[in-house]
């Protein structure tokens, strides 16, 4: 006899598994050291956003794909065509033509509590059959992925089982609404995964969709987190802010007369504490848009207006 919990996770995993698919990529063959050539294939997740075939799963698993197969839950098998992808944030988009596509619930990641369920759920290993399922709890909000060059720091960081071919699938709550994308797990560790937020995802391919690829605003700083030794060595007069350790030349900080050792303390509407406050909230704004930016110098603060521009490729 089931338990009331196990029939909600039973139900919500039934659910969500229909619109969880294969992503089969073949890329360029290898050669071999001593002649010949080899085929190179991988198999990665990804689960269905919309009805008309659009497909979220991580750019690492397309990347440098020659063709892509999209495999759903009924068996069906399509052609994929890659939509867009980005490297920074490991998110690709992919789309098929089929019909009564099964789409998944998306959750909102904001609302997101350490310490609440979360379910896994891929084509691990590659195996026959159903997708893999396995549960945990939201462990950590907000991380960096250790050893990467990932622009977006606030991954979801599980215990929930992720292995090879996971890459790509849905991270759940109990009421089966994704809340992230399975992307990596530290190899050296036990129940340490971590997942894309899917409000971030969201954002991305909302940007895929539109303007073909990922438009990121640049203020032209480098930053650091102000901690209790940096606002006493530097007698900074704050606890909390970025502070701005370097500025490009002819950047829109420069321009507007941004200063090393000032301390960022908004940008918009947006209130910046730490130096990941400031780099979500740009991944916000717009470029060529007048922005307002509030600093903390010398015992004062100071608005300045600026115009984001576009980071470069």
């Amino acid at each position: 006899m089931l338990t009331e919990i196990e029939k909600k996770i039973t139900k919500s995993v039934e659910d969500l598994s229909k619109s969880v698919v294969i992503v089969r990529v073949n890329k360029p063959p290898m050669r071999l050291p001593f002649g010949g050539i080899a085929p190179q294939r991988g198999e990665g997740s990804g689960f269905i956003l919309d009805s008309i075939g659009n497909i979220v799963t991580n750019y690492h698993v397309i990347m440098g794909a020659e063709n892509v197969d999209v495999v759903l839950s009924d068996g069906r098998t399509f052609s994929g065509k890659v939509v867009g992808g980005d490297k920074a944030t490991d998110v690709a988009l992919i789309k098929i033509d089929g019909t009564n596509l099964p789409v998944a619930k998306l959750g909102d990641s904001e609302k997101l509590k350490v310490g609440q369920f979360a379910l896994a759920v891929g084509n691990a290993l590659g195996m026959e059959g159903a997708p893999t399922v396995s549960t945990g709890v939201v462990s950590a909000y907000g991380r960096p992925l250790p050893g990467a060059d990932l622009i977006f720091e606030g991954l979801i960081q599980t215990d929930a089982a992720i292995n090879p071919g996971n890459s790509g699938g849905p991270l759940a709550d109990l009421d089966g609404n994704v809340i992230g994308m399975n992307t990596a797990v530290i190899q050296f560790a036990q129940g340490v995964g971590f997942a894309i937020p899917i409000n971030h995802i969201k954002w991305v391919i909302e940007q895929m969709l539109e303007k073909g690829r990922v438009v990121r605003p640049v203020l032209g700083v480098l930053i650091t987190s102000i901690s209790p030794p940096i606002t006493a060595r530097f007698n900074l007069g704050v606890k909390e802010g970025a502070l701005v350790t370097n500025i490009a030349k002819d950047s829109p900080a420069q321009k507007a007369g941004l200063k090393e050792m000032d301390v960022i303390q908004k940008i918009g509407a947006y209130d910046v504490r730490s130096s990941k406050d400031l780099v979500i909230a740009l991944a916000r704004l717009q470029i060529n848009k007048e922005t307002t930016v509030r600093i903390y110098r010398a015992g004062k603060q100071i608005d300045v207006k600026l115009k984001l521009i576009e980071a470069p490729t």
